[in-house]
């Protein structure tokens, strides 16, 4: 018997105890998860608007190119959902919906039922999320138990504008995707 196998044959003989597994505590909040979700939010450094606030913030902002995926925003957008992603290079705004909220950390599920294109989120210059409040869940145990009820091709999370605190340590807004995140939850 070599080396090798003398150490594994003592490992083996090793009396191991099935241990259970440990339980996922209870993780309960009380309180309004709207707004719990709001507070998470705005420390991610998006903002949460009323729905007839967006034609003002369009306005105000100066945005040129827009596009909503979302049937009650279509008369703000002025462009529509186009086959190549590379033809989104200038989008100012997207309108789109959002699944579900996660209270906790803000989190909004995306799937490519809610982007049309995958880089839609990511492209934009600015980024709105339609998110109905009876769909808000208190945390990610909750959220990842919802996730895996539907099929998805594809899915993600965002939880604010793109931000990165690694270049000569000072926080950039927008460095990988949107400048700016506003949820309109309805």
């Amino acid at each position: 018997m070599n080396s090798r196998e003398h150490i594994l044959s003592k490992i083996k003989a090793i009396p191991r105890d099935e241990k259970p597994l440990p339980k996922i505590p209870d993780f309960s909040f009380e309180g309004d998860l709207a707004e719990k979700f709001t507070q998470s939010i705005q420390f991610n450094k998006g903002e949460i608007v009323g729905a007839g606030d967006l034609a003002g913030i369009i306005a105000q902002n100066k945005f040129k190119k827009i596009l909503s995926l979302v049937s009650s925003f279509e008369a703000l957008a002025n462009t529509e959902l186009p086959a190549d992603s590379h033809q989104l290079k200038d989008l100012d705004l997207a309108i789109i919906e959002g699944q579900f909220g996660v209270a906790e950390n803000a989190a909004i599920w995306l799937t490519d039922e809610n982007m049309g294109l995958r880089a839609l989120p990511f492209i934009t210059e600015h980024l709105v999320i339609v998110l109905k409040k009876n769909s808000l869940v208190t945390n990610m145990h909750e959220a990842y138990k919802k996730i895996s009820l539907a099929h998805s091709g594809f899915g993600l999370f965002i939880a604010g504008p793109s931000k990165t605190a690694d270049i000569e340590q000072s926080l950039v807004i927008g460095a990988h995707g949107a400048k700016s995140l506003r949820v309109v939850l309805m």
